[in-house]
């Protein structure tokens, strides 16, 4: 049995909660941020609640096998690889990653499916990639949002002597990467990858991140069923033109966890559901109960106005929220040292290597740590070499984030 097989084995059911978890403060407002004492270890550091953490991935898994929908979750995420073979364990098909070289880390670690949900548009891109792929049997696909990154595909596929699974990337409200639904060149694109040599057209993908900026429940659904209708909508034009169409993917949190999952969909790829966040919490999605990733920071100054944390842009990251859609501040601010202090602050502002904390009438004494809850866990844990997981019984394991850095 692996690590991962017995991290999971030992987990407490979906809903049900630790010790840890029952033991909370008895402040209405803060207490879903409670935690026990945060582990001895220089800070900053990202610390990862495992009960926490397999609880949000146990309530995914049974919401995608619940709907009969096959589950690839981002790792871009995590970057993990303890934590991908986790939800592997728990049923997830493969998983999902955005650049090639964050792929080829998972790829290495034998992780046996991979939709690489970025667009190529050079073939020398997938040099280091796709030997690895072959070498390994891998199934891999990927997206194309224009023929030039068809014919990229189709260059590398060729070179390397593998087939590529291709996605044409529908843009259905962000804005960023795909073809709009209704555009006739969306049709045309997908004849163009199933005629491609080395290539297999493996269906229609979207990600819904304008879902983020949702003001409430009603409007939140609405973006998910919208995508799922847009994606059925084009797959019956594919269909009546004889192109066969596979598998719709879609992927984004807020839509996953927040609305229910359309039957029109085969495939979802979640990925902040792992840890959840400020951004989660402030939609709706979660509790405060459910964030399984802080920052522990310590206070190393205070003036006037704030007190001054060790944890700055560097550590929590500038963003506010996914595709910037965040809420006010960087993240909540609570005691990590089991102090018996029960309030909360926000992160206000960043420099590079400090955080600014209003003092709103009690700051924290000068050496005490903090835990800061973000409000984009992704962005956070990308910024560090390892996370600390703490085990329900209050025993810390140091992991890699092995993807960091991925970026090419």
């Amino acid at each position: 049995m692996t690590t991962s097989e017995v991290t999971v084995a030992a987990a407490p059911a979906a809903g049900s909660a630790t010790a840890d978890i029952d033991n909370v403060s008895t402040d209405p407002k803060t207490s879903g941020f409670w935690r026990p004492s945060a582990a001895e270890r220089p800070t900053p550091y990202i610390e990862v609640d495992e009960a926490r953490l397999v609880r949000n991935m146990r309530a995914m898994q049974q919401r995608a096998t619940a709907a009969g929908v096959s589950m690839f979750p981002h790792v871009k995420t995590h970057k993990s690889v303890h934590i991908a073979r986790q939800q592997l364990a728990l049923g997830a098909r493969g998983i999902t990653a955005s650049k090639p070289s964050e792929a080829l880390v998972f790829t290495e670690a034998g992780i046996p499916s991979i939709i690489l949900a970025y667009p190529i548009v050079k073939a020398k891109s997938l040099d280091r990639l796709l030997p690895a792929v072959k070498a390994r049997g891998t199934e891999l696909r990927t997206i194309a949002a224009s023929g030039t990154g068809v014919d990229a595909l189709a260059e590398a596929a060729r070179h390397h002597g593998v087939e590529i699974g291709v996605f044409l990337k529908v843009d259905v409200g962000l804005g960023r990467v795909g073809l709009k639904p209704h555009d006739p060149a969306a049709l045309e694109l997908c004849a163009r990858i199933a005629a491609a040599d080395g290539l297999r057209f493996a269906g229609l993908l979207s990600h819904a991140g304008h879902s983020y900026a949702a003001a409430n429940p009603q409007s939140l659904a609405k973006v998910a069923l919208d995508e799922a209708a847009d994606l059925a909508g084009l797959a019956g034009r594919l269909r009546d033109r004889g192109i066969a169409v596979e598998c719709l993917s879609v992927g984004a949190t807020p839509t996953c966890l927040g609305a229910p999952l359309p039957s029109e969909v085969d495939c979802i790829r979640p990925g902040n559901y792992v840890f959840l966040d400020g951004t989660a919490l402030r939609l709706g999605i979660c509790t405060a109960d459910d964030l399984a990733l802080s920052v522990v920071a310590r206070v190393v100054a205070s003036n006037d106005t704030h007190f001054i944390l060790d944890a700055g842009s560097k550590s929590m990251s500038s963003d506010r929220g996914a595709h910037g859609m965040g809420g006010a501040g960087f993240g909540t601010v609570v005691s990590a040292e089991d102090d018996g202090e029960t309030g909360s602050w926000t992160l206000e502002r960043l420099s590079e290597e400090h955080g600014f904390v209003p003092f709103s009438g009690r700051p924290l004494a000068l050496g005490s740590r903090v835990r800061v809850f973000p409000n984009h866990s992704c962005a956070s844990i990308a910024n560090f070499d390892h996370f600390t997981l703490r085990h329900a019984n209050g025993e810390a394991k140091v992991l890699p984030v092995d993807a960091r850095s991925c970026q090419t």
